[in-house]
């Protein structure tokens, strides 16, 4: 009973302080990203914009991504109402659940239960501390989402592989499958890994083994292709246009801009401009291509804090396999389960962390959220897998090793960023040096409290840093469409949020719009009717954003006083968005998020003709290159030369009907 307790009750406690961390004060981010705070209310109103992803509950066109994480926003919104609680609360309990899961699978990963344990929570606690996570369980964004199918579909692996359980392996396809529908081809990155886990380490026969893969193959395509060919056979006349694609189909979405165009820019195809096939977007937002991208700027504040320790945990583990193969004590060799955790992590952190470090399309440092199951996991092994060698001299290096790299990569990033009073650093390296002595010396003379000691004290010293850095973050507000963590003393190319308002001398940045802005686009600061974050983090009372600027009272009145179908159309997805949340009306977004050919010239005129469209809204912007396309310059021309403009709320907007 007592062995129980003592394995179950820190569960709890883990999953308490990870609610805390993502839920408390939730609503400073106001709607956070417009886009997709727009979609969620069009999907609580309208079941058909709820199942194709639409910005608008008249179905004009749809966000850029898959609609998964829309369904679950679009229910919140559907039950609760549309309230910034409503568009964020899902997000945050995704992070317990992530946090709950990946404690699961890590302690099923370790051979003896109260290790498990230990790993479990030293994983579980990485990842809710991260700052990545921090960030993206507390947006809207459909991340969130991503991270929480991904470490499920790895938790029904690692029951998979012991069993050879062609069921559990059928449902990582499904989850996969999901997770294509979530954020397309990113939710696939791990599946490598996955793959050659079971194929190498299932116990069973290799036919067996490749009979069940082929199961879980069919699982995953039946899991992400339902919706694309539901909507491939849908007729496009009744049901939106797919946003980021330059033909209106989602496999265009999917191998152009949410696929090869993401890797290779332009030169992967598609939709809706990949930004820069030579690197010039990968560069503007995630930082120049190459090995030292997940290190340098923001994503290095994001991620990298313990990104050095797990990369030293695969070598540890490489070793670990190694060593079994000369004479050694049974219990301290790797299972087959330990061995697929390895693998597992280890598969998915170099694949995904070589992707994104050499991709050239457009990146943005928050896609790093995809590391830190990895990164969290890898932690939490090592560490149980050195401590059980600390009565040898390469379990007592190793757990030095994990110290001195967590902290040493710590100071350089509090260095860096200037976060935080100076003499922390000083204090967190004296502490770092001094347990690794006791860990090295102490160890070597049998003082084994002193070395469990030191231990603590040396974690505490490598992760407390981490654990500031995601505090802060999840005490900062963000909106826009490019949210960051906080305010850095090096923050480069706009990245860095707007100026916050400081914690004890540590520097936590504002809001995303002036990032969304250099991106390409506005980054409405407006949440309608509510309450949206200002960069000081503080809020102002605001009714909608659009193209930076806050929606009128009097432009939302006249709009709310509308009959036609939309009440309103704009220049691209971010203006519309805005006004949409702050009139709860559909807004038509001219060109969408990324400059689409919809609609042209002659299909808006028929609109208006038809009586569908009840105002021209000018100056608006789209998220990225949007409202910049041809015809959305043609469509402001037409209007302009044939319609009167009037100033209301300080917008231009011209009477159509």
């Amino acid at each position: 009973m007592r062995s129980r307790l003592l394995t179950k009750a820190p569960l709890p406690v883990l999953l308490i302080v990870t609610a805390i961390l993502y839920i408390w004060n939730l609503s400073i981010n106001g709607y956070a990203n417009t886009f997709y705070a727009a979609a969620a209310q069009a999907g609580g109103t309208s079941w058909k914009a709820w199942f194709f992803g639409s910005l608008d509950a008249q179905n004009f066109i749809t966000v850029d991504k898959p609609p998964a994480s829309l369904w679950v926003t679009g229910l919140s919104v559907r039950i609760f109402g549309m309230n910034s609680w409503a568009v964020l609360m899902p997000q945050a309990l995704m992070g317990v659940a992530a946090v709950a899961l990946l404690y699961a699978l890590i302690r099923r990963s370790v051979s003896d239960p109260r290790r498990g344990v230990a790993a479990g929570l030293i994983a579980g606690a990485v990842l809710a501390f991260t700052p990545a996570a921090a960030l993206m369980f507390r947006f809207n964004n459909p991340d969130a989402l991503l991270v929480l199918l991904m470490v499920a579909a790895a938790y029904c692996l690692v029951r998979a592989v012991p069993t050879a359980s062609w069921k559990w392996l059928a449902l990582v396809g499904v989850a996969l499958g999901f997770a294509f529908l979530t954020k397309m081809l990113q939710g696939l990155l791990v599946l490598p890994a996955f793959a050659l886990v079971y194929l190498l380490l299932a116990d069973t026969g290799w036919l067996k083994r490749i009979g069940h893969l082929l199961i879980a193959a069919v699982s995953l395509i039946v899991g992400a292709g339902w919706w694309v060919l539901v909507v491939a056979l849908w007729p496009a006349g009744s049901r939106p246009y797919i946003g980021g694609s330059t033909d209106n189909t989602v496999m265009d979405l999917v191998l152009g801009y949410n696929g090869l165009g993401r890797i290779l820019g332009n030169s992967g195809g598609g939709g809706g401009g990949g930004m820069g096939g030579n690197g010039a977007a990968g560069s503007s937002f995630g930082g120049a291509t190459g090995l030292n991208r997940l290190f340098g700027s923001e994503m290095g504040y994001e991620i990298s804090w313990l990104l050095p320790v797990a990369l030293f945990v695969i070598v540890f583990g490489l070793y670990l396999v190694v060593r079994q193969f000369i004479r050694v004590r049974e219990a301290e060799r790797l299972g087959r389960v330990e061995k697929a955790g390895l693998l597992m992590w280890a598969g998915w952190l170099i694949v995904t962390g070589l992707i994104f470090s050499f991709m050239s399309g457009t990146i943005h440092p928050y896609y790093t959220v995809a590391l830190a199951p990895a990164i969290a996991a890898l932690v939490g092994l090592g560490s149980v897998f050195a401590w059980n060698l600390r009565h040898r001299w390469d379990g007592r290096i190793a757990m030095s090793a994990m110290i001195a790299l967590a902290v040493g990569w710590s100071i350089v990033l509090l260095d860096r960023a200037d976060f935080g009073p100076v003499w922390t650093r000083w204090l967190i390296g004296a502490a770092a040096v001094l347990a690794i002595l006791v860990i090295l010396v102490g160890g070597r003379l049998g003082f084994r409290k002193a070395v469990a000691a030191a231990v603590i004290v040396g974690a505490l010293a490598g992760f407390g840093s981490t654990a500031a850095f995601g505090i802060a973050t999840s005490a900062t507000a963000h909106s826009g469409s490019i949210p960051t963590a906080v305010q850095t003393s090096d923050s480069s190319g706009g990245m860095g949020g707007a100026p916050g308002g400081g914690m004890g001398g540590m520097r936590p940045g504002g809001t995303a719009g002036t990032q969304g802005a250099q991106a390409g686009g506005s980054a409405p600061t407006g949440a309608g009717g509510g309450q949206s974050p200002t960069a000081s983090g503080q809020t102002a009372a605001r009714t909608g954003g659009m193209g930076g600027q806050s929606t009128s009272s009097e432009l939302t009145a006249l709009l709310t006083a509308t009959t036609t179908r939309w009440a309103a159309a704009t220049n691209g997805s971010q203006s519309a968005s805005g006004i949409e949340i702050a009139s709860g009306t559909s807004v038509m977004a001219i060109g969408g998020w990324s400059g689409d050919p919809t609609p042209t010239l002659a299909e808006f005129i028929q609109y208006v003709q038809d009586g569908k469209i009840g105002y021209y809204i000018g100056s608006g912007q789209g998220g990225g290159p949007g409202g910049s396309s041809s015809s959305a310059t043609e469509i402001a021309s037409w209007v302009a030369a044939n319609y009167t403009a009037t100033t209301v709320g300080g917008q231009t907007v011209y009477k159509l009907t």
